[in-house]
């Protein structure tokens, strides 16, 4: 139940050189400069002398560096790394009133993660992400993303202490999230993906995500794109439900399993655009722009040229920055490839696309 994908046509560079146009994005976050990290760690000194208006312009400073280097890797829209965003249920928790935090818990190994609970009805007081996306597009040359992390997700991975079961507290923050959208595209947002990973590991709960989903778009303008990213897991578990999912877009981790689970998507025919990931997030080398040009086909497969978007699996932070950086660039410029092969008709859309190795 695809909402206006027609939409995407704002996203067109004026001065694009293909008669193709697989529009190229990431999905979010990205290394954070070392030197962030050393400001962070200042601002917690007490005997640094270094506060938290330094702290707030070394923020300024990374999203800016990033928001261009994003650009000069030549992505049609940008994200300014997520370089103010710690963990992506964290960061929010901290700006809704009913989360607390009691702790970190362990998760594996000898990593934690500071789980919040959720103590009491869940509530907006102000806006999460506008001056973040305000800095940004002010930044910025081309058109600006905003991921946010999903309502089922900001649920699942919580301690619900306050209410009856995590499929209310899923819904009352969903009208949050859509309160926030209202606010952002108020402030110019037009590009705006909410990150749903906790549904790849309890699938059988679509129909809660297609609820809270229906909640976000309600009333959100159609030229406003709204994608869903999902990331690891079994997708014949969620598909062709989210056929009837009001998005614009469905953005999907494929590259990491050699895309095994392609034909998914190709019965019955896949109704929103497709945002396949084609470099794998998990890597820690630079795929060559070959290898990536014939990921992109996969996509293919699915939907036509028209209503491809081309991204990384999942977010790039936990890479070397530089490895980050190739695989854009690499990936820009295997779309560009792309474009013009099936401008110059080299490449055939109604034969098989040959399942990767």
């Amino acid at each position: 139940m695809s909402r206006d994908a027609d939409n995407r046509a704002q996203f067109h560079p004026e001065n694009h050189e293909n008669d193709h146009f697989l529009l190229t994005t990431v999905v979010g976050s990205y290394p954070k400069p070392k030197w962030l990290n050393r400001a962070k760690d200042l601002s917690e000194d007490e005997e640094a002398r270094f506060d938290a208006d330094n702290l707030a312009e070394a923020y300024d400073d990374a999203s800016e560096v990033i928001t261009h280097e994003h650009e000069r890797a030549g992505l049609d829209t940008v994200v300014d790394g997520e370089m103010r965003r710690n963990e992506m249920v964290e960061f929010f928790a901290h700006r809704i009133d009913g989360y607390e935090f009691n702790g970190p818990v362990k998760v594996w190994g000898h990593n934690y993660f500071d789980k919040p609970s959720v103590a009491s009805e869940v509530e907006y007081d102000e806006p999460w992400l506008v001056d973040e996306f305000e800095f940004t597009r002010d930044v910025a040359s081309r058109p600006v993303k905003v991921p946010i992390t999903g309502p089922y997700t900001l649920a699942n991975w919580s301690f619900n202490e306050a209410y009856e079961n995590e499929e209310e507290l899923a819904y009352d923050l969903a009208d949050l999230v859509n309160l926030e959208i209202e606010k952002l595209v108020e402030a110019g947002a037009r590009y705006v993906q909410i990150d749903e990973p906790a549904l790849a590991t309890t699938p059988d709960d679509h129909a809660i995500v297609g609820e809270c989903l229906e909640r976000i778009a309600d009333g959100i303008p159609d030229e406003v794109r709204i994608g869903l990213h999902v990331c690891y897991g079994d997708y014949s578990r969620i598909y062709p439900e989210l056929n009837e999912f009001p998005i614009d877009e469905f953005d999907v981790e494929l590259c990491n399993g050699d895309y095994e689970q392609i034909d998914v998507f190709t019965e019955p025919e896949f109704e929103p655009d497709l945002a396949l990931g084609v470099v794998d997030a998990h890597t820690a080398e630079v795929e060559p722009v070959e290898e990536i040009k014939e990921n992109i086909k996969q996509g293919l497969k699915v939907v036509p040229p028209e209503k491809l978007t081309i991204s990384p699996d999942c977010g790039l932070k936990l890479l070397p920055r530089d490895i980050a950086y190739g695989k854009m660039e690499n990936m820009v410029t295997a779309a560009r490839e792309v474009e013009a092969e099936l401008d110059a008709g080299e490449i055939d859309l109604d034969a098989p696309v040959p399942t990767a190795d």
